[in-house]
C-alpha cells in the first residue's frame, strides 16, 4: 500500500468525516472532505486518512466563513454549503430512524438557524504568559483557541468578549482555568462563571465593574468541581425571559434552546404534531419539561403534567402559575414515571438530554399511550429509544429536522409515533 492513495469520497459519517473504501476493501474516514469528491490521503497509524489534496472538489464545497475555522473545534463542517448540511442532516434523522424500525414518512420538514444567532455558550477560559484565552478546544488538542471573532454566536456576546478577557485577567479566582457559561436572555447577557480558585472580594468588586460597564443584570459564580452550587456574585437589575408569552427568570446557567429561531422552530413543530382533535381537557404528560420551552405552549392547548428533575429549571417555571401547567420535580433517569400512569395520557412529549430517555424510555413502551412525542438532540440516541416504541408497535407519523446548531454535526429533531392499534376511545380528544 503506498503512502499516497487517491479515493472518492462516497458519503459522509455520522461525525461529519467523508467515509472512502480502499482498494483492499476497508473503509477509511477522511475529515475536512464532501461526498463525490475525488481526494488524495495518508493513512495515518490510527487507520484514518489524512487529507493532502482535493482533486475533484465537490459543487457543494464553500470557503469557511470564520477565519479561526483552521484553529478552532467549532464549526468542523462550514466547507459544506448550507442546503447541503441541512440536506445531510436530515439524512441522519431519516437513517437513524429506519435503522430503528420504521419507515419514513415522505413529506419530512426542515428548518436551518440563520449564522451569528446562537445566544447560549459554553466557553472555556486558560490564563497564558499573553493573558486570557476565552473560546472553544482547538480541534484535537485541549489547546484553547481565543475567540476573536465568531460565525455562530449571536454579535452581543462576542462583542462583550473583550472586556469578559480584560476583567478575568485581574481576578485571583482565575488560576490557571475556568469555565464561562453565557446566556443572551431577553434582559441582557446572563453570565455564570466557574473558577479553579475561590472569589475573594476585589474579584467581586471587578465583576460588579465588568457588570456595570457592560449593562449585565447578573453573574453567578461557582468552584470548578466542586460539589457546592452557584452563587450570585452580582446582581444590579431584573433577570428575565420570555417563552410563549411568559416571563420567567432562569436560574444561572439555565439551558435553552440554541436560537431564538431555533426554540419558535421546535415549539411549532411539538405543536403541530399534537392530535388535530386534542382538547383542553386532554391529558399530556410532558418529560424533562426544563424551565417550561415546552410546558408554556402545550399548556395553552391542554392540561399538563410537566415533570423536570432540576429543582432550580422548575421553579423558575413553577414561578409562571400557568393554571392549566402542572411543575412536578422528579429525577426521571432515578425514578422514572411508571408505564402504567403514562398509559392513561393522551400524548406523552419528551425532550431528553443528549444520551437520551434510557430508563424512561422502558416504561414509555410499557404504557403504550396512543401518541409519543419525541424531542431529540442526538439521532443516535434517539434511534436506541425509537426502536422499543417500534418493537411495542407505534408508528413513525412526522419528522420535523432543525437544524440549531449551525455546521456541526449535530441536530434536532421532532418526531410523532402512534400506536398502530389503539386499546380505547379517547373522548378527551373530541371534548
Amino acid at each position: 500500500m503506498s503512502d499516497i492513495q487517491e479515493v472518492t469520497i462516497s458519503h459522509l459519517a455520522t461525525q461529519g468525516d467523508g467515509a472512502a473504501r480502499l482498494p483492499d476493501g476497508h473503509t477509511v474516514f477522511v475529515a475536512g472532505t464532501l461526498p463525490g469528491e475525488q481526494v488524495r490521503i495518508r493513512i495515518q497509524p490510527n487507520g484514518r486518512g489524512q487529507l493532502v489534496e482535493i482533486v475533484t472538489p465537490s459543487p457543494h464545497r464553500t470557503t469557511p466563513p470564520c477565519p479561526l475555522f483552521e484553529r478552532c473545534g467549532g464549526c468542523t463542517l462550514q466547507y459544506m454549503d448550507q442546503p447541503s448540511l441541512l440536506a445531510w442532516k436530515t439524512g441522519l434523522v431519516s437513517h437513524a430512524l429506519e435503522k430503528a424500525g420504521f419507515d419514513i414518512p415522505q413529506d419530512i420538514t426542515s428548518f436551518q438557524v440563520p449564522p451569528n444567532s446562537r445566544r447560549r455558550a459554553d466557553l472555556a477560559v486558560r490564563r497564558t504568559e499573553q493573558g486570557i484565552v476565552i473560546g472553544l478546544h482547538a480541534k484535537g488538542s485541549q489547546d484553547v483557541t481565543d475567540m476573536t471573532s465568531c460565525a455562530v454566536l449571536h454579535p452581543a456576546i462576542v462583542s462583550n468578549l473583550p472586556a469578559l478577557r480584560t476583567t478575568l485577567r485581574t481576578l485571583n479566582a482565575v488560576h490557571k482555568t475556568a469555565d464561562l457559561h453565557i446566556n443572551l436572555l431577553d434582559s441582557g447577557l446572563d453570565i455564570l462563571l466557574s473558577t479553579d480558585s475561590p472569589l475573594i472580594a476585589t474579584d467581586r468588586q471587578r465583576l460588579t465593574a465588568l457588570a456595570e460597564e457592560l449593562g449585565i443584570p447578573r453573574i453567578s459564580w461557582q468552584r470548578l468541581k466542586a460539589a457546592t452550587p452557584y452563587e450570585t456574585a452580582v446582581q444590579r437589575a431584573p433577570v428575565y425571559q420570555t417563552i410563549a408569552g411568559h416571563q420567567l427568570t432562569p436560574p444561572p446557567g439555565a439551558f435553552l434552546q440554541a436560537t431564538a429561531q431555533s426554540e419558535t422552530a421546535i415549539q411549532q413543530a411539538v405543536l403541530d404534531a399534537l392530535p388535530a382533535r386534542l382538547g383542553k381537557r386532554a391529558s399530556l404528560i410532558e418529560l424533562y419539561a426544563g424551565c417550561g420551552t415546552l410546558s408554556l405552549p402545550l399548556g395553552d392547548r391542554c392540561q399538563v403534567q410537566a415533570y423536570e428533575g432540576y429543582e432550580p429549571a422548575l421553579a423558575a417555571l413553577k414561578s409562571v402559575g400557568k393554571s392549566r401547567v402542572t411543575p412536578v420535580c422528579r429525577d426521571l433517569n432515578r425514578q422514572p414515571i411508571m408505564g402504567k400512569d403514562l398509559g392513561k395520557a393522551d400524548v406523552v412529549v419528551l425532550d431528553p438530554p443528549h444520551a437520551g430517555a434510557k430508563l424512561q424510555m422502558r416504561q414509555i413502551a410499557l404504557g403504550k399511550p396512543d401518541y409519543v412525542i419525541y424531542v431529540s438532540c442526538n439521532p443516535a440516541a434517539l434511534s436506541n429509544d425509537a426502536s422499543q416504541l417500534a418493537q411495542a408497535g407505534y408508528r413513525l407519523e412526522t419528522v420535523s429536522v432543525i437544524d440549531q446548531f449551525l455546521w456541526s454535526p449535530e441536530t434536532e429533531a421532532v418526531c410523532r409515533f402512534k400506536r398502530e392499534s389503539s386499546r380505547r376511545s379517547r373522548n378527551a380528544l373530541s371534548h
